[in-house]
């Protein structure tokens, strides 16, 4: 079982949006038959059955075992992965090209950047699951508080300098490089603003309120 499947199909996308194949695959975490599974989320076998056969078609679930009870043969499947994630790749046609936003302080192109780690991420861990290798990656994920525009700004001036002197270091060459067997390698580093949690609101709101009343 994989930590993580990209779906790049986009039947095996549509098929793995149905709420109720969701929760399948939530439940199949751990290898379970179509009798157990009906037990569990209490609905008829049959209609179990029936999404289940969706499901494995895609290649979302996968049989662990089949045990012989009497005349029947009961399977038992197990999800592929402990979750999902859809590629922009099921979306091909109108997946978010990073040539059209070619700005580094352009959220579009943040995100279009995002959409094609997340493509090519699932090639790789895909192949690399084929040829039963390691795959080598790293990422940095952090949080940084500026006080004012003026310091993101020199931050992200800073970086792309510290950045740029750092690839200049390392970069072995180009196409004679990668042909004498160098690996070439994605590097995409990123900085946008941290969502708001509904805690942090809820804190917000009670000390604009506590001020409110110091000012009356």
């Amino acid at each position: 079982m994989l930590d993580i499947e990209v779906i790049e199909d986009p039947a095996a996308a549509e098929a793995s949006l149905d709420p109720i194949r969701t929760r399948f695959l939530r439940e199949l975490s751990e290898p379970a038959s179509a009798t157990q599974l009906a037990a569990r989320v209490g609905l008829p076998r049959q209609k179990v059955n029936y999404h289940l056969k969706a499901l494995e078609r895609h290649g979302l679930v996968e049989l662990v075992e089949e045990r012989r009870k009497g005349n029947v043969t009961e399977r038992v499947l197990r999800a592929t992965a402990a979750s999902y994630l859809i590629s922009p790749a099921a979306l091909a046609s109108v997946a978010p090209d990073p040539r059209r936003f070619a700005d580094r302080f352009s959220a579009f192109w943040l995100l279009s950047l995002a959409s094609r780690t997340v493509q090519e991420m699932g090639k790789l861990i895909a192949g690399a699951a084929v040829a039963k290798k390691k795959l080598a990656s790293f990422a940095i994920d952090g949080e940084i508080t500026f006080r004012s525009a003026a310091e993101r700004a020199a931050f992200a001036e800073e970086l792309g300098v510290a950045v740029t002197q750092l690839v200049d270091k390392y970069h072995g060459g180009g196409a004679a490089a990668v042909a004498g067997g160098a690996r070439k390698h994605r590097l995409v580093v990123v900085l946008h603003p941290a969502l708001k949690t509904p805690s942090t609101d809820q804190d917000s709101s009670e000390q604009a309120a506590e001020k409110d009343q110091s000012n009356d």
